[in-house]
């Protein structure tokens, strides 16, 4: 009996074989192993693979097709890491056309590449469109996610480092308190995640001379968090 393939690689070479090189299940492997350099940050492979994914992409299932915009919004990041914010800037404005219109305003899709967009604006320096930018993020996950949802304390997080990057301190206090708040009460005050909020929460407090004896509490947690 033939075994299975289970490498992303292998499934690739099969397809290439037996469906051809241009066929949309082909660009589906190319994703997903650009995918897997993506996440060990070998960009230099990833990008390669998400540009040839692109090209069959958008020649079989045309320009504005959904999965278009996933790559696109691939290749952007990659583009992002490697400061060519311009160029990174321009295929997520494209992927984000392609979502609205194929997708509405508020789907999921939509709301990560306005994530990873305003992620870009943040590593740029240009808070202000970082914060209009993800303020959308904030606005479609409390619609469609509800708003106690952590993908919702995620976005309140992002959200609260440009306002303090921009000095407004009382501004990002409040959206790292709400966060803290979401997460801990849909995760538990003990769950890693929440040392984001209290890491920000605690710039604050440094930043605004407040006392130890004021920030008694972020601090046990902020241990708590580091302990975990």
């Amino acid at each position: 009996m033939t075994r299975p393939c289970r490498s992303p690689s292998g499934a690739l070479a099969i397809r290439e074989r037996v469906l051809g090189p241009d066929d949309p299940a082909v660009a589906d492997s190319l994703h997903s192993i650009a995918s897997l350099y993506d996440d060990k940050g070998d960009y230099g492979k990833a990008e390669p693979l998400n540009l040839r994914a692109l090209v069959i992409r958008e020649k079989t299932l045309g320009p504005n097709h959904p999965d278009v915009a996933k790559t696109l919004d691939n290749l952007a990041w990659i583009y992002g890491t490697k400061h060519e914010y311009a160029k990174a800037e321009s295929f997520y404005r494209r992927a984000l056309a392609i979502q609205e219109n194929a997708l509405g305003p508020v789907h999921p899709d939509v709301a990560t590449t306005l994530n990873d967009l305003g992620l870009l604006y943040f590593g740029k320096g240009d808070y202000d469109q970082s914060i209009l930018t993800t303020q959308r993020v904030l606005h479609i996950r409390e619609e469609t996610l509800g708003p106690d949802d952590s993908g919702v304390a995620k976005a309140l997080n992002i959200l609260a480092q440009p306002y303090e990057k921009n000095g407004d301190y009382a501004k990002a206090e409040s959206l790292y308190q709400r966060a803290l708040l979401i997460w801990e009460k849909a995760l538990g005050p003990d769950h890693p995640e929440i040392a984001w909020a209290i890491d920000g929460l605690a710039r604050i407090y440094s930043k605004t001379g407040r006392s130890m004896g004021t920030t008694t509490g972020i601090m046990r947690r902020l241990f708590v968090a580091e302990v975990n």
